[in-house]
């Protein structure tokens, strides 16, 4: 039975250990996960916000989208046209996706009336800004990894916090609910446990729904899927902030050189597929207008927000850029997504594709991170999240408040080896588990094992300050 003890004590001891050093790893990147999530949570109000100057115009004397790209065009000299963003509601300004000479990209609202209104960098929104930050700290690919080691850390913290939380015959209070007419460190203690229990399953799902989207883990999942077979169709979110596929390939340029042929559009090309019907002759085919697409896509009352996008158009997630028109709805809320192609001759549907149309994966996937973004269930799901982040803050800022009350002066403060050594069957394996889902954290912690080997343990003052010392 002392043995068991000892044993029992030994696996705490190892394991508070482990949380302590995982805590400290990612409590600046959770706080600021945390912080940038809760804000994208709102994406929809934040963007409606800033363009609430474009909103709720007068519909007199409302022009055709035709007429409303053209008038983008002439404000914007030698821009080539990449998409129609359908207006909200009536009333609305329509936004036209351009990209300037140099390939700068311009959001410009057109009013109803065919007035251009003003123009945006895409790139500028709150919304985008908070997303690079969130997902890269706006520092690319290296920036990606660097969230994805604290994601994994992140999920070993939690993992073995709940080790820590578990009750050992205690009651409830401390357990489920926090003590909070104690003061001092059992009330931290109390607010530190009973909030990560809480809110743990929340934040496992939010941590491995936005993996897919992590550079090096993405890009992992992606080349298992290929040669497991598990692709269908194409997917719909980005790797490391960059579009599967080419990134440097903004649109298809055979096709784009198709439709100029087809519309013999001469050297403004895409930016005047569909509108000029005059330029074919009384004896040609006419292309399919900007117009009809749009009344096609009005029609099919997709999900906000709807982009209507002309033959050869840009190229977005591996799928190159398509010789015919494109409709689709962009929706946050990815289960509510569709895809639908028409012919750029004859406006004839050619393709369709909704979430039944994709692999299981897709659409498993597709609900997971409308979830971790707040648009799977409307506001619930904002509010929801919103508390996952609070709580999320609330964790690393007790967690850091009872390390800096126990911390001694001349040392980290890291909870002491146990006096034996723990035997960790089943924890390693889980570790194992883990180490084959998260190659970063693999590597991370491969090399804090060469650091322990090469430089903490031949320093007996290093290992004094570090805890390591028996």
């Amino acid at each position: 039975m002392r043995n068991d003890n000892a044993q029992a004590t030994a696996l705490y001891r190892l394991l508070w250990r482990w949380h302590f050093y995982a805590g400290l790893l990612v409590i600046p990147l959770m706080v600021m996960l945390a912080g940038t999530g809760a804000v994208y949570l709102f994406k929809p109000q934040l963007d409606h916000w800033q363009e609430r100057d474009y909103r709720a115009l007068s519909v007199a004397g409302e022009v055709s989208p035709d007429a409303q790209l053209q008038a983008a065009l002439a404000a914007y000299p030698g821009a080539t046209f990449h998409s129609y963003r359908l207006p909200e509601a009536p009333g609305d300004a329509a936004l036209i996706h351009l990209a300037l000479p140099g390939s700068e990209m311009r959001d410009v609202f057109v009013s109803p009336q065919g007035r251009v209104l003003g123009s945006r960098d895409p790139e500028a929104l709150i919304s985008e800004v908070v997303q690079k930050l969130h997902g890269q700290l706006l520092l690319g690919h290296p920036g990606s990894w660097v969230v994805e080691i604290a994601a994994s850390w992140a999920i070993v913290l939690i993992l073995s916090g709940l080790y820590l939380w578990w009750p050992r015959g205690r009651g409830l209070a401390g357990v489920l609910y926090p003590r909070l007419g104690n003061k001092g460190r059992l009330f931290w203690r109390d607010l530190h446990a009973v909030g990560g229990f809480w809110v743990s399953g929340l934040a496992l799902v939010l941590l491995f729904t936005g993996l897919p989207w992590a550079h090096a883990w993405g890009s992992a999942f992606k080349a298992v899927r290929a040669e497991l077979g598990w692709v269908k169709g194409a997917q719909d979110w980005t790797i490391g902030g960059t579009p599967v596929g080419d990134p440097h390939a903004e649109h298809d340029h055979a096709a784009m050189m198709a439709g100029m042929d087809h519309a013999a559009m001469g050297h403004t090309g895409m930016a005047h597929i569909g509108t000029d019907h005059a330029a074919m002759g009384h004896g040609a085919m006419a292309p399919v207008r900007l117009s009809e697409m749009v009344a096609r896509a009005q029609s099919e009352h997709l999900a906000f927000p709807v982009l209507v996008t002309p033959p050869g158009g840009p190229a977005r997630f591996g799928r190159k850029g398509s010789a015919n028109w494109t409709v689709r709805s962009d929706s946050a809320n990815r289960p509510l997504r569709v895809t639908i192609s028409y012919d750029a001759m004859t406006g004839r549907e050619v393709a369709r594709e909704g979430q039944a149309d994709k692999h299981v994966i897709d659409r498993v996937l597709a609900y997971g991170i409308a979830w971790h973004e707040g648009q799977l269930l409307g506001w619930i799901n904002q509010l929801i999240g919103l508390l996952t982040a609070v709580i999320l803050v609330i964790l690393p800022v007790s967690g850091f408040v009872m390390w800096r009350r126990r911390k001694p002066q001349d040392q980290l403060g890291a909870p002491p080896l146990p006096p034996v050594k723990a035997r960790i069957g089943v924890i390693a394996a889980v570790l194992g588990v883990l180490m084959v889902l998260l190659p970063l954290l693999t590597l991370s912690l491969l090399a804090m094992i060469l650091i322990d080997a090469l430089i903490v343990s031949r320093s007996a003052r290093l290992s004094r300050w570090l805890g390591a010392a028996r």
